[in-house]
């Protein structure tokens, strides 16, 4: 096998696993159960990619509402029983992993989201072990997304520099955080929660370095990189 020389640096939510519609569903119910209505797609344009604790100030601040350790105790157990019922992960993910392997390059999951609900996520798609131990959350770092901490604690540890990282991302934030960690970033748009064009427009005006929707597709991309 050919020495490893770039590394793939994923996101979670939305890039491995297609868990972004139900986890806004979830958090559209929590939210209505204590008196704030949001529709989805404002729901996503606030919260995508944001880390939990980004999360819960913006609540607090443009809603007023607090979201206690009972409210978060609530909204976790509604969402961890709906991923062990219905997360799937992204179509063509392990086999756009083995050819990342065939061709000696490495790669590693970066996310906002808490190392809890990451490996249960990875965990139920059967992901796990293609990524285990190198998983990184947000909660190892002082600012999440879309400041570049992250990323870079991800890159330290797996022994690479920011020019040798290509990230894989699908929200706003994760872009502007590759784009400040000085990294290679692909806007993926192949998750179900793609759709409105709010989305789409939001991610195009960021400029990552290409933009597909095909899990199939990234390994051409990383060729040419």
């Amino acid at each position: 096998m050919a020495p490893e020389k770039r590394l793939v640096i994923f996101d979670c939510d939305g890039v491995l696993v297609d868990s972004e519609p139900i986890s806004i569903e979830v958090l559209v119910a929590s939210f209505a159960r204590a008196g704030v209505l949001i529709d989805e797609a404002g729901a996503y344009r606030r919260f995508l990619g944001r880390s939990l604790s980004t999360v819960i100030a913006a609540a607090r601040e443009e809603f007023g509402l607090d979201m206690d350790e009972a409210f978060l105790e609530r909204l976790r157990h509604d969402l961890f029983a709906r991923f062990r019922a219905d997360l799937r992960p992204i179509p063509g993910v392990i086999e756009a992993l083995e050819a990342l392997q065939a061709q000696g390059i490495g790669w590693c999951v970066a996310s906002s989201s808490h190392m809890e609900r990451v490996r249960l996520s990875l965990t139920v798609t059967g992901l796990i072990d293609r990524f285990d131990p190198n998983i990184f959350s947000a909660a190892m770092v002082t600012r999440g997304k879309p400041a570049p901490d992250l990323f870079l604690h991800a890159a330290e540890r797996m022994g690479r520099t920011p020019s040798d990282c290509i990230v894989i991302e699908d929200s706003p934030a994760g872009i502007e955080a590759a784009k400040a960690a000085g990294m290679t970033v692909f806007a993926f748009t192949g998750g179900s929660h793609t759709h409105f064009a709010s989305h789409r427009a939001a991610l195009d005006a960021l400029a990552p370095d290409a933009v597909f929707d095909a899990m199939a597709d990234l390994i051409h991309l990383v060729a040419k990189e």
